[in-house]
């Protein structure tokens, strides 16, 4: 176990440096006080993530994600609050001292966890084996430095080999405590009955890293001549890898893409190495699989401009006609450099050290019309038919593009490379671009049979979720609104009725205990529990402890409340435009009780005139007579609090 207060110092260092935290997934930009950027946890083209320096939080206002920078890590690379300690401890050398797992702890580890550390292991069992082992040495390491890689490079991408024995990575992660179940779900060993084997062995190993630098999967490349064995084998889809969705090279191109603001895009494990080796470390691969969706958005995150360096073979042609327009739909700049004949990327960049491949790159890239025009246009010649096809097949590529005025540049150009009318092209390109909008409208729709099994369920907005929460819980917008000043001002001072100094936050959980005004909501309670341990002590701000709070439901819910100053509740209009809440705490912290008090007789007595109504219509008059005593008094009660509040009622 980590101690408490190695916890609270990651977690003040983290939220302190929240920008430079989340700046590692996500491209930031300045806006007043705050930073403004693509939220990685739903698929945006405006931004709507906000990173708070001040109050050291995230909150994404499309899909109500927030929380402080362990929430975010938690979240975005998976790990258990343990795990994004440790990650978050490193990362600003911190120093975490824990005690190694035992088989026994290894076994209470949850699923995904286990895949994690086990891969982890994997990678280093392989690492090893290459350095350390003469077949490693001889076999592995031969082949790597045969192809040119430097020591740096291997030891930086923690290459690897699985020996030629078959079950030596099985055995001897059993040996260590392992369980076969999870070295079966990553894909390490193949089970059959009464059969075990490792999947990669006699091949060199080729971890593939999160975003966070964990090992999650890997590519293995034979070195035996064997037509009838795959040259490259992945690691199956797991829990914990889902190729789709992952970028060999991303955790070690991340910061750079985000400071070259450009991410070049190739297709092997061995360009991204070599572009590496030559200097050039703003790169990544899709892994050998076809470029997708999800992929690209994982560059988006870090750049809006993507060069794609394919082989200039025919199949290289093909992989990067087919990129082109997955690129510009999700609304990325795209150029493309295709390679001289006979050479790839690995090959390419082997030969030229960082100023000459950028200067080759700078010199020969171009942008998709320039390269669909020189491609397709000498097939065509002089047949205007084949013409034609070339100009409906870019104005197909740039109806794709979501933003109208970046469309209305690239017809431009087409019209002036192609000479086309231009009013033609932007008549074509929007009508084609509003069939798609009707075709994604009607793909995206609910069935009419309300057959939702094949439907991903969308995030709720904002105020979906509010209506949700409304429906479960009718005191949801009095209640948040307290909470809200307590995290906001729980250690300031104010009277309460005996002329007495108190907290605010003594104030209130004072007020709601003795009307015991419990909510339906457990995290709600969760809040004011844990602040009544601390709400006597003026020196610690609410704001820190619940942001900074090891909890996560807790921190969350902070951050969610202060992420987005709500408008002020009717009551603060009573005293003019509010540019300090502060200077009227003694006023707003009692109004904001009376208004949850209020509202909840309101329910009260609602209830009792149905009871009521409903003993009328089974004749029970003892019965009525003794509700509307109780009605009686509770109106007498809310009578009470609509004074306190002024005389107006304001829910």
């Amino acid at each position: 176990m980590i101690d408490q207060v190695t916890v609270d110092k990651v977690l003040e260092t983290a939220n302190s440096n929240i920008v430079e935290v989340v700046s590692d997934y996500v491209t930031l930009r300045r806006r007043g006080i705050n930073f403004l950027g693509n939220c990685p946890f739903h698929n945006e083209k405006t931004p709507s993530f906000t990173v708070s320096p001040h109050k050291g939080i995230f909150k994404c206002f499309g899909c109500g994600e927030g929380g402080n920078a362990l929430n975010f890590v938690m979240k975005h690379d998976q790990l258990s609050f343990v795990d994004a300690i440790k990650f978050l401890g490193q990362k600003f050398n911190i120093e975490i001292e824990e005690e190694e797992y035992s088989p026994e702890q290894l076994k209470q580890k949850n699923e995904r966890e286990s895949m994690m550390v086990l891969s982890e292991y994997a990678g280093h069992f392989f690492s090893k084996n290459l350095n350390e082992t003469d077949e490693g040495k001889s076999v592995g390491l031969s082949y790597f430095r045969s192809r040119g890689f430097r020591d740096d490079i291997i030891e930086k991408f923690q290459l690897g080999y699985s020996p030629e024995q078959r079950d030596a990575l099985t055995k001897e992660a059993q040996k260590q405590g392992y369980k076969l179940e999870y070295l079966e779900k990553t894909g390490l060993t193949v089970v059959r009955e009464n059969y075990q084997a490792d999947r990669f062995r006699g091949r060199v190993m080729f971890p593939i890293h999160s975003l966070a630098g964990k090992v999650i999967a890997f590519g293995g490349r034979i070195l035996k001549s064997d037509k009838k064995t795959a040259k490259y084998l992945n690691s199956p889809e797991s829990e914990i890898y889902h190729k789709s969705r992952v970028l060999y090279g991303i955790y070690h191109a991340k910061q750079e893409i985000t400071r070259q603001d450009r991410c070049y895009l190739v297709e092997g494990y061995t360009d991204v190495l070599s572009f590496h080796q030559s200097g050039i470390s703003n790169v990544v691969a899709s892994s050998g699989t076809a470029l997708t969706s999800d992929q690209i958005r994982l560059i988006a995150r870090f750049t809006k401009n993507i060069t794609i360096i394919y082989d200039g073979d025919p199949a290289g042609i093909k992989a990067s006609l087919r990129g082109i327009d997955l690129v510009l739909a999700e609304g990325i700049n795209v150029k493309i450099l295709l390679l001289p004949d006979g050479e790839d990327p690995d090959s390419f960049a082997k030969e030229r050290n960082e100023e000459q491949l950028k200067q080759y790159i700078d010199e020969h890239q171009q942008d998709f019309i320039k390269f669909k025009t020189s491609l397709l246009l000498a097939d065509a010649q002089n047949d205007p038919i084949k013409k034609a096809q070339l100009i409906q097949d870019i104005v197909r590529s740039i109806s794709i593009i979501p933003d109208k005025i970046q469309r209305s540049g690239y017809l431009k150009e087409c019209s002036e490379l192609l000479r086309v009318d231009e009013g033609v092209l932007v008549y074509e390109s929007d009508m084609l671009h509003k069939k798609k909008h009707e075709e994604d409208s009607r793909r995206n729709a609910p069935r009419a049979n309300n057959s939702y099994e094949n439907i991903e369920p969308s995030t709720p907005s904002v105020t979906e979720q509010t209506l949700n929460s409304i429906a479960s819980n009718p005191l949801e917008l009095e209640e948040r609104e307290i909470l809200r000043f307590l995290v906001k001002f729980g250690e300031r001072t104010i009277n309460n009725e005996a002329d007495e100094q108190v907290t605010v936050g003594q104030y209130i959980l004072h007020e709601l205990k003795q009307d015991d005004l419990m909510s339906v909501n457990a995290t709600y309670n969760k809040m004011m529990e844990a602040y009544d341990k601390v709400c006597a002590d003026t020196s610690k701000p609410a704001l820190k402890f619940f942001v900074n709070n090891a909890d996560p439901e807790l921190s969350k819910l902070a951050s969610d409340l202060i992420g987005k100053e709500h408008d002020l509740s009717r009551i603060h209009h009573k005293f003019g435009v509010v540019t300090n809440a502060e200077e009227l705490l003694p006023d707003l912290v009692p109004k904001v009780v009376a208004e949850l008090k209020w509202k909840k007789v309101k329910l009260v007595i609602k209830e009792k005139r149905l009871q009521l109504q409903q003993l009328g219509i089974n004749g029970n008059e003892e019965a009525m007579m003794e509700i509307m005593q109780e009605l009686n008094t509770w109106q007498q009660v809310l009578a009470h609090i609509s004074k306190e509040l002024g005389g107006r009622t304001i829910v």
